[in-house]
């Protein structure tokens, strides 16, 4: 007979995602992923978690000071205004952190309507992250309902967001994709952590990868934990070498 399921806690998870230091600035990736490579179904990557996964996030972002996403993802994935429950900002107000993580999208094109719910119901104002390239009058718009870094050219340059990011004591980052931001990340050499919900599903399809559009490189990463949570595995790695390590 098939023991009982394991489920996650949230207490145990709070302590095994922990960063080691909250100074070290640091950037880690949260995905969900099928059995067989697939980052979504049905067109989303919500259908691939479970409350496990979701106890995941939830903990991933009570631990952050900044959840970072792509404008795709923000459409894609319907994002509304990001905030953490009140037993989780009471939870970081212990820790002497604000209530809430800040939002910051990234977009080069800056098609974003500023009455999207993710702006209209943020709890903190968000961010947007640009170029000195993208077009004037969205910058503008933007800035009624969000604080705009300018940063980069030509293209978003993601090594001087994450200094920016840093500099306003937004140290600890989590980004939750999509994979051409992943691959972004990866080509500017600033993913420091992948956490990964490794879940019980093969989806086959034409779904990609966690990671597009990055030029080909082996990154040695190392484990940092393997979790069961029922049939859903919750996996940690951080970069081996040349990088923050929790």
């Amino acid at each position: 007979m098939r023991s009982a399921p394991m489920t996650a806690d949230r207490e145990r998870l709070l302590e095994a995602y922990a960063p080691a230091d909250r100074v070290t600035p640091r950037i880690r990736m949260n995905f969900v992923m099928s059995l067989d490579g697939a980052v979504s179904l049905e067109g989303r990557s919500g259908g691939l978690g479970d409350e496990n996964d979701r106890l995941a996030m939830r903990v991933l972002r009570t631990l952050a000071d900044v959840v970072v996403v792509g404008a795709g993802t923000v459409r894609t994935e319907g994002y509304g205004g990001v905030r953490v429950d009140d037993e989780d900002a009471a939870w970081r107000r212990e820790q002497g952190l604000t209530d809430q993580p800040r939002l910051a999208i990234v977009s080069s094109a800056l098609e974003l309507d500023p009455g999207h719910p993710v702006f209209a119901k943020a709890v903190t104002r968000p961010l947007v992250v640009t170029h000195a390239d993208s077009p004037a009058d969205r910058r503008a718009a933007l800035a009624d309902v969000a604080d705009v870094l300018v940063c980069g050219d030509r293209a978003v340059d993601l090594r001087a967001a994450r200094d920016a990011f840093a500099e306003a004591g937004l140290r600890q980052v989590l980004c939750e994709g999509g994979p051409h931001l992943f691959g972004s990340l990866l080509d500017a050499d600033l993913v420091d952590e992948l956490c990964l919900s490794l879940s019980p599903l093969l989806v086959a399809g034409d779904a990609g990868r966690i990671v597009q559009g990055a030029a080909e490189r082996a990154q040695p990463m190392r484990l940092r934990h393997a979790i069961p949570a029922g049939d859903l595995l919750l996996l940690r790695y951080a970069r081996e070498t040349g990088g923050a390590e929790a």
